[in-house]
């Protein structure tokens, strides 16, 4: 609940666009970075009184997120 599930949402969003954009990401990097945005926003989760203003802020923070992990993980091939 809270400010989480803008996160598993904008960051499974962007996750997937990336994908289907053919980036260099593969499908298994999808939950990778969607956890990697959860654990990063553990700190910073809000349950009380969450406002819009932290809906949106939640959900620009995630895409950002992902969109600069993925440049870690694009075109690696595991032997």
């Amino acid at each position: 609940g809270g400010t989480m599930t803008a996160v598993l949402n904008a960051a499974n969003e962007m996750a997937n666009e990336m994908f289907r954009q053919d980036v260099g990401l593969g499908f298994l990097d999808i939950p990778k970075l969607i956890e990697s945005a959860m654990e990063a926003h553990k700190e910073d989760h809000k349950i009380k009184d969450v406002t819009l203003d932290d809906i949106l802020f939640c959900d620009a923070w995630a895409r950002q997120h992902v969109a600069e992990k993925s440049e870690t993980m694009k075109n690696k091939v595991f032997a």
